[in-house]
């Protein structure tokens, strides 16, 4: 089990000390090390899945209905947004 852990330990110091040693900034070599704290997200107005799945069952028969839950509750939502919206006085949105 020894032998394990030190094969294991030194398998991690060679990951990484590749490309970080050869960079030579300790600073920058921590800065490395950190996962990034923020995240971006994009709101969109339409949901891609929705639409591809809904094209496909144009063009072809699904053998299941796999996503016909992920239609109903998209529906749900947008519904939802469609009423929170309405009371914003935006009519230049088209409801359908």
């Amino acid at each position: 089990m020894d032998e394990s852990k030190e094969l294991e330990r030194r398998l991690s110091d060679m990951l990484t000390e590749g490309d970080m040693e050869e960079s030579g900034d300790a600073d920058k070599r921590e800065r490395q090390l950190i996962p990034p704290k923020y995240e971006v997200r994009i709101q969109t107005e339409r949901d891609p899945i929705v639409e591809e799945t809904l094209k496909y069952r144009d063009m072809a028969r699904e053998v299941d209905d796999r996503y016909d839950r992920y239609l109903e509750r998209s529906a749900e939502n947008k519904t939802k947004m469609d009423t929170n919206g309405s009371d914003s006085g935006d009519t230049s949105k088209s409801k359908s």
